[in-house]
């Protein structure tokens, strides 16, 4: 199924026009015509199942035969990552983490974050282009970037994790999730979390977590963190 993305459509239209620059793609490229059928989502959930009923490439006009919904995840996964040095490793990792599954991402700015200027709107189309890709119906959320200080001072319902390289007492990610609950996982910059960032997050009640044996990059890390979180919840 190839998936096409809008945020302007909903269940209350019986058609819907791309956009001058998508209906060029879908007529010209694709070589739709009409008839043809086209699925969209509109990343809440829903599949729209659609016929073309005009195929211009500047106006390419859709009608909506039927919609299905896919339901929500039980439990909401949400990874604060600071941004790599190297920028195209943090949008590999929106991509991997958009096909496997995730609800939620915010860009954290660290004290050892080599990285403290993010393009979001490049960030939005990459997980915009990996929902399709992967055939999602949830478009995930990157938020704003934030400091960590400022980040972790936040409430959060759920269980709240900090995964460092610090030798101190940890338990494996994978035997501390409890199925079916909101997890919040922090993932650290090439440098790691300073001493006192990870003593901050304890006192707001995080747990510090191992993702393996191995030291692992920022955006290897939380791809890991990201699968492990799903697998514990596959039925």
């Amino acid at each position: 199924m190839q998936l096409f993305y809008t945020n302007q459509i909903n269940i209350h239209n019986n058609q819907f026009t791309f956009s001058k620059e998508e209906s060029k793609h879908i007529i010209k490229v694709l070589r739709k015509k009409e008839q043809d059928k086209i699925f969209i989502t509109n990343g809440l959930g829903y599949l729209f199942e659609t016929c073309i009923t005009i195929a211009s490439d500047s106006r390419c006009t859709v009608s909506i035969v039927e919609h299905t919904q896919q339901s929500e995840p039980e439990f909401h996964l949400h990874l604060a990552v600071a941004p790599t040095k190297m920028n195209d490793r943090y949008e590999w990792f929106l991509e991997k983490a958009t096909e496997i599954g995730i609800q939620e991402i915010t860009p954290i700015f660290c004290n050892q974050s080599e990285r403290k200027v993010i393009n979001l709107e490049r960030f939005e189309k990459i997980l915009v282009s990996a929902m399709k890709q992967s055939n999602q119906l949830f478009l995930p959320k990157i938020n704003e970037p934030i400091s960590f200080q400022q980040f972790v001072s936040k409430n959060f319902e759920g269980q709240k994790f900090i995964a460092h390289c610090a030798e101190d007492d940890k338990k494996s990610l994978k035997n501390s999730l409890v199925q079916n609950q909101d997890v919040l996982i922090l993932i650290g910059p090439e440098g790691d979390f300073s001493a006192k960032e990870i003593q901050q997050a304890l006192q707001q009640n995080y747990t510090p977590v191992s993702l393996g044996n191995t030291r692992l990059r920022t955006e290897t890390a939380a791809v890991v963190a990201c699968h492990t979180v799903q697998l514990l919840n596959e039925k």
